[in-house]
Formats: C-alpha cells, structure tokens, sequence
C-alpha cells in the first residue's frame, strides 16, 4: 500500500532542529488527468537573519499544479519547522523552498510567497514561481510572475 511509503503520517513527531530538505514525502496524485490548484497557508513559518540570528516570522504560501507526485502535508509541515533556526534571508527562503518542492515532485507549475512580518519598519513579501519549461505552464509563470502585485493591508 502507499501509505507504507510514508514515514511520517500517523508517527510520533520529532522535530528538526537544522534545515532538512530530506524529510519531504510524496504521495501519488490520484487525478492527474486534469488540472488543479493545491494551497498551503504556512502561518507560523520562522528562519534565522543569517546576519544578525534575529527571528524572522513570516506566512508562506504555497500554490502548486500537481503532476504524478504530491507533497504530503505533515512532511511539509516539519520541513518548514526545520527553518527555525536556519539562517536565509526572506527571498532566500522562499526560493530554497520553491526549488526543494520541484526537486521533490516535479510540479507542472508552483509559486511560493513568503508574507513576512514587519521587523526594524519594513515588511518584504517575496514571490517566486515556476512552470515547467516547453508547455503552458512555462508561460503561466511568466504571466503571473510579470503581473504580480501584492495588497497591501
């Protein structure tokens, strides 16, 4: 069965303490004959400033069009908890994150937008997608990534 394949589901949780990509698991996507969006809304998402070892605290959202592979969430979950004291600058992780998530299960397309929270009078909220190269997809990207505007609260 395919649930043998994951590790994690339904285990006890032992938290990472550095970053680990390593921890992500996939799944088998079940309707990859059409299209769909996926979205995950990360909100207590936290890494280190690789400068000054402050906290950074920050949303991350995650849209992805799965192909034959899905993420599976508590994976992800305890992949993003590895951030915690990882040090990266706000654009730098979210695309570590974006390129971790492609490395795993070869999206058709994904974007990753990291809301981070106010520190020293200034909010960043960085973006980055990707489509796969030679279909649709590549020129979703480009749109999305060319249009992109963020509301501000």
């Amino acid at each position: 069965m395919e649930q043998d394949k994951l590790n994690l589901l339904g285990k006890k949780t032992e938290y990472k303490t550095t970053y680990a990509p390593e921890i992500l698991e996939t799944f088998t996507n079940k309707h990859p004959d059409h299209d769909y969006w996926v979205t995950f809304n990360c909100p207590e998402f936290t890494a280190l400033c690789p400068i000054t070892g402050q906290p950074d605290f920050a949303t991350i959202r995650i849209d992805y069009i799965p192909d034959a592979k899905m993420v599976e969430s508590k994976s992800l979950k305890l992949y993003l908890f590895s951030f915690r004291n990882h040090g990266a600058f706000h654009e730098d992780c979210v695309n570590i994150i974006m390129k971790d998530l492609i490395h795993l299960m070869d999206p058709k397309y994904i974007e990753v937008t990291g809301i981070f929270s106010p520190r020293g009078g200034i909010s960043i909220y960085p973006y980055t997608n990707y489509g796969r190269k030679g279909t649709p997809y590549e020129k979703l990207a480009q749109e999305r990534l060319f249009n992109h505007s963020f509301p501000l609260k």
